[in-house]
């Protein structure tokens, strides 16, 4: 691979050639650093590879770039509040601000103290007494939780996130996930506040900028650049797995060998684990679906469904990202190539 390759395929980066999403990105940070935030936590949605966690890393790397923001990323398969303990604290040891007001914070039963005198503290404890700290010192701390699922760590976590918005700390949630753990953590009883937090659907890439950057990369012409834009329907990962393939075998082989092997990265990085995400009857329906788009009445007729059973069916996939509707009375795929990928599943 050639090493000036300005695209990659590693998950959650931020690549050299980026297409910014500059409406969800306002939209995040002008609510978090408005004087009086209407909402105090955002949901990002959307399916494997539409660019989730790199629209999440873009927000959180402009409020890092702010003085008074402190950015605590965690791991959602770890102990949520724990993990949160620990990285406020670390971060807040790194402080200079906060090292120089003289406050004293230890890993070992999570100490937090004041000039010399650290008394231990639960988690809970030691965190709030950071947040209070942070507070006067007129400091916002923003949490990241990537693809989070529901369980019993997310609802004590989301549970205790709640009280401390209640109590006016000034903490923030950004969290990615998909359509459907989304969904299941919305609707979970102990998590009502989370029913109310605004939600970002991924949508797919500006076609338009697509063509622009293959355009102004290659050095090719308007209408190549478009033809190239359309192969990946705005599909986030595709715009940049054909990008690099693009940038390493145009010299040397065809387009369609190119796209052979775009195939395979679809298959390998992305579409198995959507394929296995998806129902039975899911499955059935996609691959009777072609690669364009196709009408409503056309494709129960396919399936020997009625349209009012498909209807269901219809409106999931496209809450995943699966399909997507055209226009009136038709559908499409919202994946590039991913007709002719998953013919080969059983």
């Amino acid at each position: 691979m050639k090493k000036d390759n300005p695209f990659t395929l590693t998950f959650g980066k931020q690549p050299i050639e980026y297409i910014s999403r500059y409406e969800s990105t306002d939209r995040v940070i002008s609510t978090f650093t408005a004087e009086h935030p209407v909402s105090q936590a955002y949901l990002i949605e959307g399916i494997r590879g539409s660019g989730k966690t790199v629209l999440m890393t873009t927000i959180a790397n402009e409020l890092k770039q702010k003085n008074d923001w402190v950015v605590v990323d965690l791991n959602a398969t770890q102990d949520l509040v724990e993990d949160l303990c620990k990285r406020l604290a670390d971060s807040c040891k790194k402080a200079p601000e906060l090292v120089e007001a003289g406050i004293n914070i230890s890993f070992a039963g999570y100490g937090v103290g004041f000039n010399g005198s650290t008394q231990p503290r639960d988690e809970i404890s030691a965190i709030e007494e950071l947040l209070r700290v942070l507070h006067k010192k007129q400091k916002r701390v923003l949490i990241t939780i990537d693809e989070v699922m529901q369980g019993h760590n997310m609802r004590y976590f989301a549970s205790q996130f709640q009280i401390w918005v209640r109590k006016d700390y000034p903490i923030f949630l950004l969290m990615t996930g998909l359509y459907e753990n989304i969904y299941a953590i919305q609707n979970d009883p102990a998590l009502t506040f989370l029913l109310r937090t605004p939600k970002i659907h991924l949508e797919p890439l500006s076609m338009y900028q697509i063509a622009k950057q293959y355009r102004s990369i290659f050095q090719i012409g308007a209408e190549e650049a478009r033809e190239l834009a359309d192969i990946t329907k705005g599909y986030a990962f595709a715009f940049q797995a054909l990008g690099m393939l693009y940038y390493e075998y145009r010299e040397t082989e065809d387009l369609k060998d190119i796209l052979e092997k775009l195939d395979d990265m679809l298959d390998d990085f992305v579409y198995k684990k959507i394929w296995e995400t998806l129902s039975a009857q899911d499955r059935q329906i996609v691959q009777v679906m072609p690669e364009g788009e196709i009408k409503v009445g056309e494709l129960c007729g396919k399936l020997s469904m009625t349209s009012a059973v498909f209807s269901k069916y219809r409106e999931r996939l496209i809450k995943k990202g699966v399909i997507c509707a055209t226009k009136h009375g038709f559908v499409a795929l919202a994946l590039p190539r991913f007709s002719g990928i998953v013919q080969n599943y059983g």
